[in-house]
This record gives structure tokens, C-alpha cells and sequence, in this order.
């Protein structure tokens, strides 16, 4: 654990033994790993390009090796770069910031997809939706089928965006 600074909140500190196992982590991001024992190759979830993206599966650094520059030291360069958040809030987020003695979030919980795939999902989904608002403006009525498949699709958004809020 590092050391315990006094911020304008009281004693706080980042316990890097709290972080998650690398390929864990990764995993849940919805990357999909190369076999390795010290480095995988994975898609870039920054530029989208595929197996572009190298990971030691021991300290979690990562290199994107197509040149679109994203790298990092560890899963919290990680963490902190992908949802564009300050060292804090992804330190919470992750459940290794402690203030006063005690764990300041909740673990982690896993997405199923990458913040690209549920993206790329929604952007469908919605597209979908938009399909059978104009039909029905146009006095066309929906089959059966129809209403379970648009039903789908608006759970689907609704639970990729409980997966991210």
C-alpha cells in the first residue's frame, strides 16, 4: 500500500495490492486475449483496431502497437484512460482508494462488453427503434414479432446502460 497522505478530506492513500488480476480485468472489459504466460494480444479498444494491442498479463501495462499512442504502466493507466477519468474516481471505481481506514467504493462489477461493442450495440438497437416509430407513424401496425424484437431491443439499451451508469 503506499503511504497515507493527508488530503483537505482526511487520510487517504491508494492500496495498489487492490487492484484486480490483470487478465481479469481485461476480460471483463470485453477483450478478448491471445494465448500467453506474459504478454497477449487483443484489439485496441482506443482507435478499434484489431490485435493491435499488447498486454502483460503480470503488471497489466499495455502498448497499442498501431501508433494511435495508447499505453500505460498498469490496469489503472488502463481503467483511467478508457472512461477518461482522474486517478481518484478510477481509484474508487476499482475499490484501492482508501479514506480514513476504509475502502471507499464498491469492487468492480464486470461489463460484458467493451465501452466500443455496447456502442456499436445501442447505435444498432436505437436505428431499430427508429425503424418502427416511422412505421408505426406511417399507419403500419405491428406483428406479433415485431413487438417482442423492439421489446429486445429497448431491454438491450436499457441494460448496457445500467452496465456503465
Amino acid at each position: 500500500m503506499t503511504k497515507l497522505a493527508l488530503w483537505p478530506g482526511g487520510l487517504m492513500s491508494f492500496d495498489r495490492s487492490r487492484l484486480p488480476d490483470p487478465q481479469s480485468y481485461y476480460e471483463n472489459q470485453g477483450l478478448k486475449l491471445s494465448k500467453g504466460k506474459k504478454w497477449a494480444t487483443t484489439s485496441c479498444a482506443f482507435h478499434g483496431g484489431s490485435d493491435s494491442m499488447r498486454i502483460n498479463l503480470i503488471s497489466g501495462a499495455f502498448s497499442c502497437m498501431a501508433g494511435c499512442g495508447a499505453k500505460g504502466g498498469d490496469v489503472m493507466s488502463y481503467h483511467r484512460a478508457i472512461n477518461a477519468w482522474d486517478f481518484v474516481t478510477a481509484c474508487k471505481d476499482l475499490g484501492c482508494w482508501i479514506e480514513d481506514g476504509k475502502v471507499s467504493s464498491k469492487p468492480p462489477r464486470p461489463t460484458p462488453l467493451s465501452p466500443r461493442d455496447a456502442l456499436t450495440l445501442i447505435g444498432y438497437e436505437s436505428l431499430l427503434v427508429a425503424g418502427f416509430a416511422s412505421s408505426m407513424g406511417h399507419n403500419y401496425r405491428l406483428t406479433q414479432s415485431d413487438q417482442k424484437r423492439l421489446l429486445e431491443a429497448c431491454g438491450r439499451i436499457q441494460m448496457i446502460e445500467g452496465f456503465y451508469l
